[in-house]
């Protein structure tokens, strides 16, 4: 079975390190993710506080120079018929996307720049707050506070951003979204947005995951939740909490929300989901456990790619 995933922090790991895709010694790089027939991955370029516009320009222009070098085994994805073809051809999907929009600053003609550059996803905002939107983290005395929750919406700039977003036909991803910033989004929204690297609150009561009323809100604009492999966020053992998270947010949002979202190189290796060639295995042991195999297609691909199709064409 093919699959997709919504979010890896790959691209920056391997930017960071000056070694490439194909062969990078992470949680994924393009050989493993060809050999378990992965049909596109979405590479996010990372950005953080002040030296968050030095690292998009960092991270783009290492994308841009070594993507001519990829193309034995990858293609760039601009719309989905690209993904279509990638599929004929035996190669891997690059979605290009952003987490945290920070470094835009007050700028938003620089949401414009995206859609030329080719990002097909973003969010507005990491760990930190920004001049858009606020984390879904406290800090006290230093330390996070993972069972807090922050209701603060958008700014006024953040809200002029999600309109410009939608005008780029780039997908808006609310993980790490306050829960405030979340319900700005998605009250009354008709265009699908995704949670690339989320779980469930009921499952797991930490603030990176989602209540239920922002899952049942995802669920209704069409959009789509990718499961987090974090440990952290997931619990353990991992197959059998992912399986946990897939029936909540069936339960809560129907088999159309369901997704991957692994968030491999951005997080500590999970031992039972250590990297991207178990992610065939896991899908065996969805099925196994009861769920469809059309229902495991869904989480696997079917979903995220009728989101990509209908927001960005």
């Amino acid at each position: 079975m093919i699959y997709t995933d919504m979010h890896t922090d790959t691209l920056t790991a391997c930017a960071d390190r000056s070694s490439d895709l194909v062969g990078y010694e992470g949680q994924t790089n393009l050989t493993k993710l060809k050999k378990v027939t992965c049909a596109a991955q979405c590479f996010a370029i990372f950005t953080e506080g002040e030296s968050a516009a030095f690292d998009f320009e960092k991270y783009l222009a290492y994308y841009k120079q070594n993507m001519p070098k990829l193309r034995h085994i990858a293609a760039p994805i601009a719309n989905y018929s690209d993904i279509l073809q990638c599929e004929r051809e035996g190669k891997v999907g690059i979605i290009l996307t952003v987490e945290n929009l920070g470094f835009i600053g007050s700028d938003l003609d620089k949401i414009d720049r995206l859609k030329k550059e080719g990002v097909k996803m973003a969010s507005l905002v990491w760990n930190n707050k920004n001049l858009l939107a606020s984390p879904n983290l406290v800090f006290e005395n230093g330390l996070p506070q993972f069972e807090k929750r922050v209701d603060e919406g958008l700014t006024a700039l953040g809200k002029e951003a999600v309109e410009r977003l939608d005008n780029n036909e780039i997908i808006i991803d609310i993980s790490h979204l306050s829960d405030g910033g979340a319900r700005d989004i998605l009250n009354g929204r008709k265009i699908p947005i995704v949670a690339s690297h989320s779980n469930a609150q009921s499952v797991l009561n930490v603030c990176r995951n989602l209540s239920d009323e922002l899952i049942k809100k995802i669920a209704d604009c069409g959009g789509v939740i990718g499961v987090n492999f974090c440990k952290d966020f997931l619990g353990t053992p991992a197959f059998d909490c992912t399986l946990k998270n897939v029936r909540h947010l069936i339960s809560v949002g129907g088999e159309d929300v369901i997704a991957i979202g692994s968030d491999f190189d951005g997080i500590p290796v999970n031992p039972e989901i250590p990297d991207c060639t178990r992610v065939p295995a896991l899908l065996n042991y969805l099925i196994d456990s009861g769920i469809p195999n059309s229902t495991v297609e869904k989480f696997a691909y079917k979903n995220f790619l009728r989101v990509f199709k209908e927001v960005c064409g």
